[in-house]
């Protein structure tokens, strides 16, 4: 069986087809899914999703593209997260590739959604582009190994990787790693120690190959296995058990789809 561990449910253009989703999750063996928050306005309705299914879950967080949004404190996303089906803080971090200027509010972002984590003893999704120093050296400051959490959408390199494991953090692949220019990707997804490793689809975007340029779907991250175990040269079976492994573990969640 495969996790979807970082997707959008509650984005328009997936919740309009959502029962036709989680049949199709069904048909491909993709058993849980996480639905993670991009701001505060819509975090009820991806807790919404998760309170009505039980292999959904859901995160608390502001995205680090929301410029205009009220910033968050520590406790304000402490205090979401003490629902039991949240299972994380996040998606957060750090992007300096399409913002521009004085990122200092999103560094200040960032330790909030660190230290609620450290508040509330809860994994973090972190999200980093053109930020790597920055986004580990923050980690660092803020003690962000002793929750751990995951480097959702990895296209970083294999240093990158390894100073985020050290951190306690497991490393995401998405369809991304499908993509014939990805060679540098590839390497890293080959290389590291499996369990260590997340799967996740990111829907709506970056489907896939044989899907690429189509809307995404938690069912398409069976397709990032199966690119990892041609890699790696194993049985798609191993890649499925170790990352399902992992998500339970990472987000301390039983087999029977509750938190501990």
């Amino acid at each position: 069986m495969f996790i979807d561990s970082h997707c959008h449910l509650d984005f328009p253009d997936l919740a309009k087809d959502l029962d036709q989703l989680l049949v199709n999750m069904q048909e491909n063996q993709v058993t849980h899914a996480l639905c993670v928050s991009v701001n505060l306005r819509d975090f009820p309705r991806v807790l919404a999703l998760a309170e009505a299914h039980h292999n959904l879950f859901a995160s608390a967080g502001v995205h680090p593209d929301y410029e205009h949004e009220i910033e968050p404190s520590a406790h304000e996303l402490a205090k979401l997260a003490h629902h039991p089906k949240v299972i994380a803080i996040g998606e957060t971090g750090l992007d300096y590739f399409r913002l521009q200027g004085d990122m200092e509010w999103q560094r200040e972002r960032f330790r909030q959604h660190i230290r609620a984590a450290l508040e509330v003893n809860k994994p973090l999704i972190i999200h980093t582009r053109s930020a790597a120093a920055d986004t580990l050296r923050i980690m660092r400051e803020e003690g962000a190994s002793q929750v751990g959490g995951v480097m959702h959408c990895f296209t970083e390199t294999r240093e990158v990787a390894e100073q985020a494991m050290a951190m306690n953090f497991y490393i995401s692949f998405s369809g991304i790693v499908t993509f014939k220019n990805a060679i540098a990707l590839k390497e890293v997804a080959k290389s590291i120690q499996l369990d260590r490793m997340l799967i996740e689809t990111d829907s709506p975007y970056l489907a896939p190959v044989p899907f690429r340029g189509k809307q995404n779907q938690p069912a398409f991250v069976r397709h990032v296995a199966e690119e990892i175990a041609r890699l790696r040269a194993a049985e798609l079976n191993d890649i499925a058990i170790a990352t399902t492994n992992n998500f339970f573990n990472l987000f301390k969640i039983h087999r029977n789809g509750l938190p501990t």
